[in-house]
């Protein structure tokens, strides 16, 4: 796994400045106004930094912007950085500064300055995410990971603030790695064997194996992995932080370790990226773990359905018709579409077990969605205003983009079978609300539910302002703050 970049909060000390190593920041607003630090760097560069505020250059910088200073005179440090950032920033502002700051320094070591500046921790929280590198399969070995030291003038505050702010970094750099992960790596047996690691957190943690599943009647969700030599498993993440009958929230996702697209095979170009459409279970595998971390005063469940989609000749086939746990048929029209036969077993599953109070599932579902809403927003379906609001609310200010879609009867009518109950497709008007459509249908009329399409946001090929190209983490944040702000009790 990749590590997660340290952080320590010291008291500020402007004499540390002249002797720290690695990297020095310090925060000037645009107005130019220079606090202690910044007069402090001032004097060791023999006025290097008025220089810079005074220059044409400094009046067109924006909030979040870095000048860096290299080999600055009078300093050890290989480099002098000069964040922009309002004395008071908001959330956005203060962690994409930090993300900026952290994608300059490369995962070398950080002296940030920061006093009593305000957010400091959201900064931190934006250099971590933003200091992301997953590197573990690379022969050449890397530089050492370095640590962001913030000097600060109330150091154990500080730091009591940002512990849970780590903990859900923690979560989203899990999230990520098992997104990155090559599927021969990665295998349903290998992902089960990192989620059942987390029982060290405090997490309850169970597999069920393929003869549990079919007991239970899950056959949608062993139709899809019946063509691969990769056991299909659901795995349940229970975290019980909350008060003792509480119902818990429960969140479920699709985990296809690779999709070939089975007998309906996919093209070859771009089929080496389906290592990611295991992407909806690792967002509730990483969420899990930060709730843990993070010591969430709530009751959640994490359910995730683990399977291979591969051609073989035991493989399912185009016009097979199978029965869900729910008790419904499904004629599979498209081997392809299969991620929500594993969702319906698993959704149906977590409600006859747990009763939640709401449930929300994640998947890498259509490519429809991309369509839509390209790589900058998730899909979001809900059956119920309220729920679907609240978590609308909460990805807005975790800065994860989501943008709700319609359902609708007159979609419905497109998964009319001849042969069966429904088929697994709608064609290919509206795609992505079809297969929530399909979804919708395993959802029991008292569970509030949204349903999440993450295949736009999941993985990237191109850098976000908090990681580097491939996977995001998309979720973690948005999900822990949906918990807190929504199902944390707030007894002692």
């Amino acid at each position: 796994m990749s590590s997660l970049m340290p952080v320590r909060f010291t008291p500020f000390d402007l004499d540390a400045m002249a002797q720290a190593e690695g990297r020095v920041a310090i925060l000037i607003p645009a107005d130019g106004k220079m606090s202690p630090a910044a007069r402090r760097a001032n004097r060791l560069t023999k006025g290097g930094i008025a220089r810079l505020v005074e220059s044409e250059r400094f009046s067109k910088v924006k909030s979040g912007d870095v000048i860096s200073l290299a080999w600055p005179a009078g300093m050890e440090a290989e480099a002098l950085d000069i964040l922009v950032l309002p004395r008071r920033p908001n959330f956005d502002e203060a962690r994409k500064a930090g993300a900026n700051l952290a994608k300059l320094s490369a995962g070398k070591s950080v002296l940030v300055m920061a006093a009593n500046h305000a957010r400091i921790e959201e900064l931190a929280l934006g250099m971590v995410l933003r200091a992301y590198d997953f590197d573990v399969h690379k022969t050449k070995e890397s530089d050492p990971l370095g640590e962001i030291v913030i000097g600060h003038s109330k150091p154990e505050e500080a730091e009591a603030t940002f512990a849970p702010l780590y903990a859900v970094a923690d979560g989203v750099r899990m999230t990520r790695d098992l997104t990155n992960e090559p599927a021969n790596v990665l295998t349903t047996t290998e992902f089960a064997d990192r989620l059942v690691e987390m029982e060290s957190l405090g997490l309850k943690v169970e597999v069920l194996e393929e003869d549990k599943l079919a007991e239970l009647g899950m056959r949608t969700l062993l139709s899809v992995g019946q063509g691969s030599v990769s056991p299909s498993k659901v795995v349940v993440m229970q975290w019980d932080g909350g008060d003792k009958d509480d119902a818990p929230l429960a969140l479920v996702g699709k985990g296809v370790v690779f999709d070939t697209g089975g007998i309906s095979l996919k093209p070859a170009g771009g089929m080496e990226d389906m290592t990611m459409d295991m992407g909806g279970a690792g967002v509730v595998a990483g969420t899990m773990r930060a709730l843990a971390k993070r010591k969430a005063k709530a009751n959640v469940v994490g359910l995730v359905g683990l399977v291979e989609n591969m051609p073989s000749g035991n493989a399912s086939r185009p016009g097979d018709v199978v029965k869900s746990m729910k008790g419904d048929t499904v004629e599979i029209i498209n081997t392809d579409a299969e991620g929500r036969l594993v969702l319906c077993d698993v959704m149906w599953y977590a409600q006859d077990r747990f009763q939640p109070v709401g449930m929300i599932d994640l998947a890498t579902l259509t490519g429809a969605v991309i369509i839509g809403l390209g790589h900058e927003n998730a899909g979001v379906f809900s059956n119920n205003d309220t729920f679907c609001d609240a978590f609308l609310k909460s990805a807005k200010a975790e800065d994860e983009g989501a943008w709700r879609l319609p359902l609708g009867e007159g979609y419905d009518k497109q998964l009319k079978s001849r042969i069966a109950d429904m088929k697994n497709v709608g064609g290919r008007p509206a795609g992505s609300i079809t297969a929530a459509q399909f979804l919708q249908r395993f959802v029991k009329e008292e569970t509030p539910w949204i349903h999440l399409d993450i295949a736009g946001v999941a993985s990237v090929s191109s850098e976000t302002a908090y990681a580097p190209k491939g996977a995001t983490g998309w979720g973690v944040r948005a999900l822990s703050r949906f918990v807190q702000d929504n199902f944390e009790t707030t007894g002692e």
